[in-house]
Formats: C-alpha cells, structure tokens, sequence
C-alpha cells in the first residue's frame, strides 16, 4: 500500500514538473512572438517642439510615410516645454516597448551641460533614425532696418541689450547661436524665449521681437514669401535651397572654427528597447527616407539627408554632442566643462 501512494506522489511530481517546464517554454515562445508581431497597435510620437517648427513639419511628413511600412498608425502629438526636455522626460518615462517614440531635435544633447535635464541621447534613448541635418539662419522682419548682418551687428555692439532675440530657450538652436555671435563678435543682445521655431516665426512676424535664428526648414516659406529677411545662413558655404543668402563666413571668417554645424532632426526610442524591436522601426523608417517625395521636401527646406541608423546614428549624435557642448562652454556660457561629464572633444576619443 505504502508503495503505491509513494509512487502516486511521485507520478503528480513529474507531472507538475512537466507542467511548469511547458509553462517556461510557452512564456519564451510569448515573449519572441511578441517581438515578431510587433507592432499590434497603434504607436505614439512625440515632438519634443511645437506645431509648425523645422521638428514639426519634418516629423509629421514622415510619419504619414512611415505608417504603410510599419502596417501601424502613428498618432503624433507635440509636448513642449524647457527647451524640449519635457517632451524627453515623457518618452523616457513610458515602457520600453518601441510604442512610444521621440521626434527631436539636437537639444538633449546639451540637458546635462546646462542643467535643464539629467536626460540625454547618448545615455538615456537609442537612435532610431537620424534624419537629416538642417542648417540655420539669422534672420528679421521685413520691415526691419536691418538689411545685412553687418548692420544688425554694429547696433547691436552699440547697444547692448536693446535688440530682442527670440530663443527656443536655454540651449535652444538661437541660444546657442547668440552664444557664437557674442563670444566672436561682442553682441548682446536680450534673449526671451518661446516654444520652438512656430511661435518664434509668430512672434517675428508680429514684431514682438527684433531678430531671431530659425532653422532653414522653418523660416524658408517666409523667407520665399517676402515675410522675413534672411542676413545670413549659419554655414560655411551657400546652400542650394536659398544661394542667394551669404555664409556667416563670407562675412566673418572667424566662425569657420565652428563649422559645419546645424540642427538635426531625429527619431529615439528609450534606452532598454528590445533590439529587435528597434530594429523593425529602423528598418521600416529607412525604407520611408527613401521616398523620392520625402527626399525633395526635405531638399526643399534646406535639409541635408542623412537616414542613418545603427551605430552611423549613435555616432554621429556622439559627434554633434561634442561639437556643442564644447562651442558652449568656449563660448563662456557654461561654468561646467563638457570633460567634467565624460565629453570628449571632436577627434580626441
């Protein structure tokens, strides 16, 4: 008798054993499928700037793209707010899913040196796609007294202070830029901040303000409409989607130290992203840069296509990384070197 309740027990224990190893099994076999499937539902994009930006307008076209390729809808939505970093701060704290995505700018990349977040790319998100580098300009009202950079600079070195310069904020495409224009050219000018490209070009259409730098992509329809005078593009050399506009360096050659530099735009994913995950959305994203009529919206607007992924893209947000924080802190607008947070300066890696 006792044989056999002895030998029931152990046929219930094989029994079980066998179960919770079906069990294991069935929850690896979940766990791939679900990275197979994915996406089976709709993913959502944030835009770290607001509506009608360089950001903006870029990301919302390609997204329209991009739904067919990942067999998902995008649901795009604008979070703005301290220089972007609100926006970051939201995707980051969302599941490391793949459905929720940041549409960003070059702004993360200078949280840390300025305080304004302890987030950035390099540590904290994983690039998607890179999708192009734009360039900026530095440009007026049409009815401003200004018609070349030269007279914009020599008021503002006679007046200090008086000129008002839209910023996107602290560390902002304009910050950064005003911060290039006072350390190699002694302007100062006073800086009041709004959320983005938008409402900057809102606000310099309704004279709220004197001046501002727009990124190319977002200030070219005023420009071609005869709403804004462009002094002067951020660049090395004219670019082909407005050659009549002087480099800054045809005008001042010093700032060649600091170019080619410009904003970019990109697509990021929170750090612990399943890789295969990442995988399918850069792979589905790359075949979207490569629709001819995204290729000519983005030339149109003065961007450079670029559709880097892997670690092209981790690179080269590495690189644009060193490039700024170090003009900044050179420029004397931060106490804290980029060397004091582990950022090495561009070929010294």
């Amino acid at each position: 008798m006792m044989n056999k309740v002895i030998k029931k027990i152990g046929f219930l224990f094989a029994l079980l054993a066998l179960f919770s190893l079906a069990a294991c099994g069935g929850g690896e076999k979940d766990a791939s499928s679900a990275d197979d499937s994915f996406p089976e539902k709709d993913i959502t994009g944030v835009i770290q700037w607001g509506e009608g930006g360089a950001t903006d307008i870029i990301s919302r076209s390609l997204a329209s793209i991009a739904e067919d390729e990942l067999g998902a809808s995008l649901i795009m939505q604008n979070k703005t707010g301290a220089t972007g970093a609100i926006g970051a701060q939201y995707v980051y704290d969302q599941s490391a899913d793949g459905y929720t995505l940041l549409f960003g700018a070059e702004n993360p990349n200078l949280y840390q040196l300025l305080g304004i977040s302890e987030r950035d790319y390099v540590n904290d998100f994983v690039p998607v796609s890179i999708i192009g580098q734009s360039y900026a300009g530095i440009v007026v009202n049409k009815d401003s007294e200004f018609d070349t950079l030269e007279d914009l600079v020599a008021f503002a070195k006679d007046n200090p202070g008086k000129l008002n310069m839209g910023t996107s904020g602290t560390g902002g495409l304009p910050h950064v830029a005003s911060a290039m224009l006072k350390s190699e050219l002694e302007t100062e000018f006073n800086l009041i901040p709004y959320d983005g490209d938008g409402p900057l070009a809102v606000a310099l259409l309704g004279k709220e303000i004197d001046v501002t730098v727009l990124a190319v992509s977002a200030a070219q329809e005023y420009v071609d409409s005869g709403d804004f005078k462009m002094l002067a593009v951020l660049n090395n050399s004219s670019l082909d989607s407005i050659p009549d506009i002087p480099p800054i360096t045809d005008i001042y050659s010093q700032f060649d130290a600091y170019l080619p530099w410009g904003p970019f735009q990109g697509i990021f994913a929170h750090k612990d992203t399943p890789e295969e995950v990442v995988q399918k959305l850069s792979d589905a994203f790359e075949t979207a840069q490569n629709d001819e009529a995204f290729i000519e919206k983005l030339t149109s607007l003065g961007v450079d296509p670029l559709n880097l992924h892997g670690k092209e893209a981790e690179d080269f947000v590495k690189a644009n990384r060193s490039t700024s924080t170090w003009m900044l802190y050179e420029a004397g607008e931060t106490d804290v070197s980029p060397e004091d947070l582990g950022i090495p300066k561009i070929g010294e890696e």
